[in-house]
């Protein structure tokens, strides 16, 4: 692992959609695993956490055009470089389960889609939820691992849901043992609370504002857990003990507010 910054070259950039990028580098994150993340530096403007949505053998991260920092990566192409730190933080547990399910929200599958791709063999079941056809990405990759549940608001593909609307059913009809999610706070939320009623553990990826990745700060802090160094994945007995967790977070200064605000000020 490397906690500064290393000079990695960009090998090419895919267009996912109108607003999501992924970043190809040349050199691979040794060591990394699926739901780790790496710090992205670029030089005169910021550093920012981003997880990996492609690994072993190429690295990539996928990013999601939010302001100023992401307007910058947007304008990157092949043969740039940029600073990669890490791999930091804590991935998902493979080893403990036989029948799983990833649910996704949005841009939340980038950091689940190299782990669907880790499970191929146990055939896991993925939910893929999104507000229109055009957000959901990663459907073809996804789609070549195992069997995929699409769920967009509009029901421009697959049902008209939330992603979180048809886990329980997936649970039941799939004796599934352990769910892996990332996406949207409130959409965890219920993903929780739905494995919980269910005696389903799950593990999940939380965002929170990260400005050090090292535990040392302490700006992404959620009832005494780091997010970059305790997560950012989290199991169901860690997730339990959060009062804060689908209620609040904090703000680049530190300020905690509702998640509403949150991700207002983080757009």
């Amino acid at each position: 692992m490397s906690d500064m910054p290393v000079s990695n070259r960009v090998r090419k950039v895919v267009k996912e959609s109108e607003e999501v990028r992924t970043i190809f580098l040349e050199d691979n994150v040794p060591g990394a695993i699926p739901g780790q993340f790496v710090m992205v530096w670029l030089p005169g403007v910021d550093e920012k956490p981003y997880a990996l949505s492609y690994m072993d053998g190429e690295a990539a991260v996928t990013v999601q055009r939010r302001g100023k920092f992401t307007d910058e990566i947007f304008k990157l192409k092949k043969g740039d470089y940029i600073g990669v730190g890490g791999p930091y933080g804590n991935g998902f547990d493979v080893d403990v389960c036989k029948r799983p399910c990833i649910i996704a929200g949005g841009i939340g599958i980038a950091p689940l889609a190299p782990l669907a791709e880790k499970l191929a063999r146990k055939k896991p079941i993925i939910i893929m939820g999104a507000a229109t056809k055009e957000k959901l990405i990663f459907r073809e990759r996804m789609e070549k691992v195992c069997k995929v549940e699409h769920t967009t608001d509009d029901g421009s593909c697959g049902r008209k849901c939330f992603a979180s609307d048809i886990l329980e059913e997936v649970i039941e009809k799939c004796r599934v043992d352990v769910v892996y999610g990332c996406g949207p706070e409130m959409m965890l939320k219920r993903v929780f609370e739905i494995c919980r009623k269910n005696r389903v553990e799950c593990q999940l990826s939380l965002e929170r504002y990260m400005h050090c990745g090292l535990g040392v700060c302490g700006s992404c802090a959620v009832d005494g857990y780091r997010v970059c160094v305790d997560g950012p994945v989290f199991s169901s007995k860690q997730l339990s003990r959060m009062s804060e967790f689908g209620r609040f977070a904090r703000l680049k200064y530190g300020k905690k507010v509702g998640l509403s605000e949150y991700y207002a000020w983080r757009e």
